[in-house]
């Protein structure tokens, strides 16, 4: 098990150290929501009953619904200064007698675990509360919020069951029943003895949940036969690859054209990427466009060369004049 809250129990000028464990779990047969037809997943969205649109979760606040039906708002700064207790204690207020605690007013329960260096105080508390009949009544913040609960002793254990607040008990006010009136002497004795013939002691393992039985049977024999749907695999993966390959492609254009460099051979790329395959082009067209392509660059590199043999000649045309000059004697003057 894993603690889910530390804290100490604090009685008189006693405080033990200890650890809180759920001491219960719900082994109820949970389903899920699929379609019929290919076992996928029911998903919802958050709308909204007044204009239909589809909500953001930090747009959702928190409402009080009033009895008349209208609806009150509460900001994320009202709710912030409601009173909150964030104490990590348990605080003993008194001891009662077990039979004034009305088991209807019992809620979740939790097992304490004390430090290590708390084990004697732990135990004496312990010890306490099974000597002389009696439940803890305490207060505890469990989420901020403050609410009652009891300790008692389970099986060497201290153990803490919150409890509900006096008011969220429903009043049972039958009239049929009021009304019914007071059972003969003879019913009576037909309902002890029918009652004798049944008394026992209580025993868990006599009962058993016949029903989550019952289901996970059915779905063994239906994995054990094959009949398993797996979801279908939703398409929208393959146009992300395609948008990704895309990004990538601008991404190396961008980074060129800053280093001041040729963009031609990402156009290229370009032209070769799935992107393009999805517009319609064949590989023939390709092929095509690879060898126009070819053609073009190879027109452009040849007159550059001419150009450049001009140039290889005019530099030899000027350096044969300048040699002419310089061989040329000077005149002396007269």
């Amino acid at each position: 098990m894993r603690a889910i809250w530390k804290g100490a129990v604090s009685f008189g000028l006693v405080n033990v150290p200890v650890r809180l464990y759920s001491a219960t779990e719900n082994h109820d047969v949970q389903f899920r929501q699929v379609h019929r037809t290919d076992g996928g997943r029911i998903r919802y969205k958050r709308f909204c009953s007044i204009d239909g649109e589809e909500v953001a979760y930090d747009d959702i606040a928190k409402g009080y619904e009033t009895e008349d039906g209208e609806m009150v708002i509460l900001t994320d700064e009202e709710m912030a200064g409601l009173p909150t207790r964030s104490s990590k204690e348990i605080s003993v207020e008194k001891f009662v007698p077990e039979d004034q605690i009305d088991p209807m007013l019992l809620d979740k329960s939790y097992y304490l675990e004390p430090d290590k260096s708390a084990t004697k105080p732990y135990v004496l508390l312990r010890e306490a509360l099974e000597a002389q009949g009696r439940m803890a009544v305490v207060t505890v913040a469990i989420r901020t919020r403050m609410t009652m609960a009891v300790l008692r002793v389970r099986e060497g254990v201290i153990v803490m069951q919150t409890m509900l607040w006096p008011d969220e008990i429903r009043s049972a006010d039958f009239a049929a029943v009021d009304e019914a009136g007071e059972a003969s002497e003879k019913e009576m004795a037909m309902a002890r003895l029918l009652i004798d013939e049944l008394a026992g002691d209580y025993d868990a393992d006599e009962f058993e949940d016949d029903y989550a039985i019952a289901v996970q049977d059915l779905v063994r024999a239906k994995i054990e036969g094959g009949e398993v749907r797996a979801p279908e695999t939703e398409e929208e993966e393959g146009g992300e690859v395609v948008d990704l390959l895309a990004a990538l492609a601008q991404s190396v254009e961008k980074a060129k054209k800053s280093r001041g460099e040729s963009t031609g051979s990402s156009q290229e790329d370009r032209e070769e990427s799935p992107t393009a395959q999805e517009s319609g082009s064949t590989p023939a067209k390709k092929s095509a466009a690879k060898k126009s392509t070819a053609k073009k660059s190879t027109a452009k590199k040849a007159p550059a060369k001419k150009s450049a043999a001009k140039k290889s000649t005019a530099k030899k045309s000027a350096a044969k004049k300048t040699s002419a000059k310089k061989s040329t004697p000077k005149k002396k003057a007269s």
